[in-house]
């Protein structure tokens, strides 16, 4: 057996006589002598009973234990938390899903510094494991590497695949009674048929495309579906990375680099993906030191063309690209085009250029990623809006709509339920605008997503003729004119907070503003009546309150407005 490093953290934790007593109780957890000579490698498990996005990583992590083990390593395995945002949409749980990105980002850390892990293998599923694990990679510069657990199939009803999306739309549709509850209860049998995260390129896969094209996930890892038997030995090769990357010292600040964050944020655009892309990003370029903005993501898109057809502004599920030819296939149109830095690292000590190319071709007659030649559109799927209603930035999302411009009355509500029950009475006309305000990050707290909203607009046939602004964010799932990441927001008050039923609102997308046809004198009268409303829902939900961050840099702890 090689000697161990003196340099790997381990070595504090187990070596020499004054370690006899914490080496007697790691041998009471099962490891031996040998076991303790080995690098020890953390395998930060988010798998969790209360959804199918994260139910297979139970399995996936016995296989990333054989790679560690395979490798010379010595696998420890721990779990995290996580919220199901698919689950709770539409109800108070809703609050805890970007609180729980913070907790996950800590966990890890907590258990990689108390343990003094040498590397760590973080397995991923639904939307903020994925990001809340690169946090705490970047936080700590620990060898190691993220691998998701993969997208679900496609749930087939009557002849067609479906999505959750598919369900959360229907709602609407049977609201507006255009279905029965028979049809809606016969779809919503079969849209989620086992284990995997949503999919089309909702949340999780957009953040999982992300952090590959960060470089902090092997690249072509996570697009293998979750119940697909290939997962297994992908488990293997990056538990056996991981080892590697512990011997040759390869840590996160190595490789993120603000190129590896330019070609992440292409890889959102070119994709059509979600508007939570700008959320996370932010918040992982913060723990890495990396100097990124919310107007970064605008730049970006407007030199990235839109070209993978993807749900829900296109036609293909996630599984349909990794047929096609997967991210790489993807990072490789965006080389040809040179709209991304092929000399950036990653965790594999290949450069993203190199390893896109190192993929297999793309599959004779696939249409899920177009050429250069001809794209969706010419430019990425999400913009960024300032303005009078955003004075910090606002994030709105284009793939899959031509709409480019509105004005219509506002339609204020004070919290989605407020919001979702006039959605339900149909009391929304054509070309409203809705304003959900108070579900930012420290208003809601916890900047709720709107997909229950949003659906049932969209199921209602007013999904071209109903604008949505939100201080909350939006589901990867939502597609129509629909911003988001209002800053600053309204609980501390943000001009959303100031808007009004019946003020005429213009979103205008090419212009990239957002604004209300309201004179200064106005604004002030109001301002200087405005006060702060208080929700307070204790325990974990104050201490966020108290700590969060804007929007429009990623609502990160320690940093508030």
């Amino acid at each position: 057996m090689e000697a161990a490093n003196p340099s790997w953290p381990s070595r504090g934790l187990v070596e020499g006589r004054e370690r006899a007593a914490a080496r007697a109780m790691l041998r009471g957890a099962g490891f031996s002598g040998e076991d303790l000579g080995k690098p020890l490698i953390g395998v930060a498990n988010s798998w969790i009973e209360t959804m199918p996005c994260n139910l297979g990583l139970r399995g996936l992590a016995e296989h990333v234990k054989r790679g560690i083990r395979a490798a010379g390593g010595t696998p420890m395995e721990f779990n995290t938390i996580a919220i199901s945002d698919g689950v709770a949409m539409g109800t108070q749980g809703m609050k805890a899903s970007l609180v729980s990105r913070e907790v996950i980002a800590d966990s890890i850390e907590l258990v990689c510094r108390g343990h003094l892990l040498d590397g760590v293998v973080a397995l991923v599923g639904c939307d903020k494991t994925i990001p809340g694990a690169a946090m705490a990679l970047a936080r700590m510069d620990l060898p190691g590497c993220l691998l998701y657990g993969g997208s679900i199939m496609p749930g087939r009803f009557r002849g067609r695949e479906v999505t959750i999306l598919d369900v959360f739309e229907a709602i609407g549709s049977a609201e507006a009674g255009t279905i029965d509850d028979a049809e809606l209860a016969e779809l919503e049998a079969v849209a989620c048929p086992g284990a995997g995260a949503c999919g089309g390129q909702f949340t999780a896969n957009t953040m999982a495309m992300a952090v590959e094209m960060l470089g902090v996930a092997p690249l072509q890892s996570g697009g293998i579906p979750a119940v697909d038997p290939a997962k297994a030995a992908e488990g293997a090769r990056v538990g056996s990375l991981a080892v590697e990357m512990v011997r040759s010292g390869r840590k996160p600040s190595s490789y993120l680099t603000r190129a590896s964050f330019l070609n992440a944020i292409a890889g959102a655009m070119a994709s059509g993906g979600s508007t939570n892309a700008v959320l996370h990003l932010l918040a992982i370029a913060h723990e890495a030191g990396v100097p990124l903005e919310i107007d970064d993501f605008d730049i970006v898109s407007r030199r990235t063309p839109w070209l993978a057809d993807l749900k829900p502004g296109g036609r293909y599920n996630a599984v349909d690209l990794t047929r096609a030819g997967g991210v790489a296939l993807l990072a490789r149109r965006l080389l040809e085009g040179g709209l991304i830095e092929g000399k950036a690292g990653t965790c594999t000590g290949t450069t993203l250029g190199a390893a896109a190319l190192a993929t297999s071709p793309e599959v004779d007659g696939q249409e899920v990623v177009r050429d250069l030649a001809r794209p969706l559109a010419p430019t990425g799927g999400t913009v960024v809006l300032h303005g009078q209603l955003a004075p910090d930035g606002a994030v709105v999302k284009v793939a899959g709509h031509l709409w480019r411009r509105h004005t219509g009355p506002a339609r204020v509500f004070d919290s989605e339920e407020e919001c979702m029950a006039a959605v339900a009475t149909r009391a929304i006309q054509p070309h409203d605008v809705v304003v959900i305000r108070h579900e930012g990050p420290r208003g809601g707290p916890g900047m709720r997503e709107m997909l229950g909203v949003t659906a049932a607009i969209v199921g209602q046939g007013l999904g071209d003729t109903v604008a949505l602004v939100t201080d909350g964010r939006f589901s990867g799932a939502t597609h129509g004119l629909m911003v988001g990441h209002v800053a600053p927001e309204a609980a501390v008050g943000g001009p959303i907070a100031l808007l009004r039923d019946g003020d005429r609102v213009t979103i205008d997308v090419e212009a990239r503003t957002i604004s209300a046809d309201l004179d200064d004198a106005e604004w002030e009268r109001r301002r200087a009546a405005w006060s702060p409303r208080r929700n307070r829902l204790g325990g974990a939900f104050d201490r966020y309150q108290l700590l969060v961050g804007s929007a429009a840099r990623g609502a990160v702890l320690g940093e508030p407005e």
